[in-house]
């Protein structure tokens, strides 16, 4: 027992076994991906795991799975799991994050340097 007086750490791995459902129950978490942007389509409601109501209040705006697994405090592995029974149960969208932009040829960025030099 803990100095609480409860029988399990808070944060030791049987919560993680909670949070998760246990095994089996990572069948759409593989294709969450760690940069995924993770967006709420609902409210919390009354019974919802605290790890799940706390994503869908934070995630108003997108955020990525690795900001989400932050800020729960969460392996990434147990915040994928329980993004993807969210995502199952149409609770939150999962968006391909922003791509990176193209950058131009270096030798337009050449050619731009030389013309400036120049001048």
């Amino acid at each position: 027992m803990s100095r609480t007086g409860k029988g399990t750490d808070e944060g030791g791995p049987e919560r993680l076994y909670l949070v998760d459902g246990g095994p089996g129950r990572s069948a759409r978490a593989d294709t969450i991906e760690l940069v995924s942007l993770i967006v709420a389509r609902t409210e919390p409601e009354p019974g919802m795991l605290p790890e799940a109501a706390a994503v869908l209040r934070m995630c108003h705006f997108p955020l990525s799975v690795a900001e989400i697994s932050a800020y729960l405090t969460l392996p990434v592995s147990t915040v994928t799991v329980l993004l993807a029974d969210l995502l199952a149960h149409q609770r939150v969208e999962a968006r391909a994050p922003v791509p990176a932009a193209v950058l131009p040829d270096t030798e337009l960025l050449q050619a731009v340097m030389h013309g400036l030099q120049n001048l």
